[in-house]
């Protein structure tokens, strides 16, 4: 079904996403305490805090629904050869990415989500290629 797309929508949904699922799902899993600590850049300044287990185990919870979604878009945009469900599948994944983008600029708050020049790359790829893409 996923060849019925038009080029920038597949190349988008079948190869960019897949991509970034597993560029997310990696980090959370193995690399935790740095996955959590980037989520919003710092100034160095100070002592690094410890991170809780309460913490950790809900990043890794997180990488592995990035994983789940891995492997759910690559099931639906591979296999189905229903246009109703990829349809579905693409406007629940619109959803989800403005849920994304607008948590993460909550979190953020009004003076850091306008301090672009200080993003890091954990907010560029929360914020800027989510909706970019």
């Amino acid at each position: 079904m996923a060849s019925r797309l038009p080029t920038i929508p597949r190349l988008v949904f079948t190869v960019i996403e897949p991509i970034s699922l597993i560029g997310g799902c990696v980090p959370a899993l193995f690399a935790t305490n740095w996955f959590i600590r980037e989520q919003i850049a710092e100034a160095p300044a100070g002592p690094t805090i410890a991170l809780s287990d309460q913490a950790r185990i809900v990043a890794q919870q997180l990488g592995n629904a990035y994983g789940l979604l891995f492997m759910v878009g690559v099931a639906v945009l591979y296999t189905s050869t229903e246009l109703k469900v990829v349809r579905n599948y693409l406007v629940a994944l619109l959803i989800a990415d403005i849920g994304h983008v607008g948590l993460t600029i909550v979190a953020l708050g009004t003076e850091r989500f306008a301090a672009l020049g200080e993003w890091n790359a954990m907010t560029w790829g929360n914020v800027g290629f989510t909706t970019a893409k």
